[in-house]
């Protein structure tokens, strides 16, 4: 059963559509999965046709911008992680002025999935049409049934966030989210890359996400309006994360640009002392995602070095507001601030740990008396080049 809506009155559409991200996560899963035996199965009919490509092809091609391509660089991850397919992520704006065609079969071309919620951006609409062009078969992953994208793609995968109105991306997101783990997935069980009972095991804690997240999400508001006025003189943030991680660490950051605009960038852990490091001191705080997978030991390897980092960054003397699991005593104790979130696997850490960024963005725009529904110079849809 979907999680209900809460029927508390919301100041802002944001910050509504955030509380809404259970239930639409559970509509999207309920949709391309069947939940409905003692363990979740892949719903064959809107599958078929996209499980055929995962067979076909050893490799996928990712078009999208904005907040859609940070799910496409979490898709890379996972696709090649759990899958083994070779995925590469362009920049919707760059495909289509690209003289090559990144062909590695010329007579199979490879798959090119566009992801967009409105499923009418500019950009990401001539990729799709470029690639067609080329004769890629095509995938849409689009928000709104019915949209330029849906129609003109190969296949068409709709998310089931239902209406988004306020303009940063939030449930929208994490529709995608849930949507590529369910394709990772099926990914891995037509190309045999995962034994059936894990791939059982990995969906029935997929279908436990939305209530995970409903649980979660009133002491994550609670916990970030508190913080947010610690941060409050800071106008520039650099948000880190490694592996799937660093897909969110960009997202967090553009959520943070477009909703307060504050300066943020994201960046992958390990590069911090590749030059930002210089950056870094109490007017330009740290925001890490350190959570871990104890059950993945990359993930336990990823999760060793932030450690390592965040000592060097206390010893810095840097102001460090942190993602960590719950429980973990470790993180807590190196940085000026932490936000628990419930152990979960690799893969799904990302759905959770993407809606304290977004609750961070939000409390800081209302905190600097900005608009939050309707950030200046952004539109909904870009649909203009």
């Amino acid at each position: 059963m979907s999680p209900q809506s809460s029927p508390r009155a919301f100041p802002h559409h944001m910050l509504r559509e955030i509380y809404e991200q259970p239930a639409a996560i559970a509509r999207t899963l309920e949709y391309y999965l069947d939940l409905s035996g003692s363990a979740p199965v892949f719903r064959e009919e809107p599958l078929h046709a996209v499980a055929a490509l995962f067979r076909q092809h050893p490799d996928l091609i990712i078009a999208a911008s904005g907040s859609s391509r940070h799910a496409g660089l979490a898709a890379e991850i996972l696709l090649e992680d759990l899958a083994g397919l070779v995925v590469d992520v362009e920049y919707a704006s760059e495909y289509a002025c690209r003289t090559t065609t990144l062909r590695r079969h010329p007579d199979n071309p490879s798959p090119v999935m566009v992801l967009s919620q409105s499923g009418e951006t500019a950009d990401t609409l001539a990729a799709l049409r470029e690639a067609a062009r080329r004769g890629h078969p095509t995938i849409a992953v689009t928000n709104v049934h019915g949209s330029t994208m849906a129609r003109e793609a190969t296949l068409d995968l709709a998310t089931l966030a239902g209406v988004e109105l306020a303009i940063p991306a939030t449930k929208s997101f994490t529709a995608q989210l849930a949507l590529i783990v369910v394709l990772a997935l099926l990914a891995a069980r037509e190309r045999h890359a995962l034994p059936p009972a894990e791939i059982e095991a990995r969906l029935t804690a997929l279908a436990g996400v939305p209530a995970s997240i409903a649980a979660q999400l009133p002491e994550w508001e609670r916990t970030v309006a508190a913080l947010v006025p610690l941060y409050s003189d800071a106008r520039t943030f650099l948000y880190l994360g490694r592996g799937v991680h660093y897909a969110i660490a960009r997202e967090g950051a553009l959520k943070l640009k477009e909703s307060s605009y504050l300066h943020a960038e994201g960046y992958p852990s390990g590069e911090l002392k590749h030059g930002p490091n210089a950056l870094v001191s109490p007017q330009v705080p740290l925001v890490v995602l350190a959570t871990v997978d104890s059950d993945d030991p990359e993930s336990l390897l990823r999760y060793e070095k932030t450690v390592s980092l965040l000592y060097d960054m206390r010893e810095q003397g840097a102001r460090v507001l942190s993602l960590a699991n719950s429980g973990d005593v470790t993180i807590p104790a190196l940085v000026s601030n932490c936000i628990p979130i419930e152990p979960a696997a690799e893969s799904l850490l990302p759905i959770s740990e993407v809606i304290p960024l977004q609750l961070f963005a939000y409390f800081m725009a209302v905190n600097h008396g900005v608009d939050v529904d309707s950030p200046r110079n952004l539109t909904k849809a870009v649909t203009t080049e």
